[in-house]
């Protein structure tokens, strides 16, 4: 049976049409931070398991970005958020 992704913006759809692209909890650092700060964001990164919030990008339906909480061991998907919301309620 295939996994299915419920986005918010086309309803229930399987998993082959999303791409997942990492972690969605990294904040990209203020463009005048270290070089330290940078080479963290940018290959730095941690390999989580369990709860896990990650951008994922539904590339065969609506092509919204969308922050998925998913477990890294089951694959269980928590919880589907349109990207966009999530970045106007951080204030990025």
């Amino acid at each position: 049976m295939a996994s299915l992704i419920h986005c918010p913006h086309c309803g229930v759809r399987p998993r082959q049409e999303f791409s997942i692209r990492g972690d969605a909890s990294v904040v990209r650092p203020h463009p005048e931070a270290s070089d330290e700060a940078w080479h963290e964001y940018v290959h730095i990164r941690v390999n989580p398991r369990g709860r896990y919030l990650e951008h994922w990008q539904h590339v065969a339906g609506c092509r919204r970005w969308l922050v998925v909480e998913r477990d890294t061991l089951t694959h269980e998907v928590f919880s589907v958020t349109d990207g966009a919301s999530v970045a106007r309620e951080a204030g990025r």
